[in-house]
């Protein structure tokens, strides 16, 4: 049996911590940010970490 191939979109979109969790960045952070507040923007900053059952689903694509 082939191996799977890689979804190339989930790879560009997540990365995968040390513990196996998926972490990615968040939307709306790519144009329209003079409507934006600056602590709007600022909490944007950071990624964040996939939800369990999400992680579940994607982590055999990457």
């Amino acid at each position: 049996m082939p191996k799977m191939k890689t979804k190339k979109s989930v790879v560009k979109r997540f990365r995968k911590t040390a513990t196996g969790k998926l972490k990615h960045t968040g939307a709306a952070r790519s144009h329209l940010l003079s409507g934006k507040t600056s602590k709007r923007k600022r909490k944007m900053r950071k990624g964040s970490v996939l939800a369990p059952m999400e992680t579940k689903r994607l982590v055999h694509l990457i």
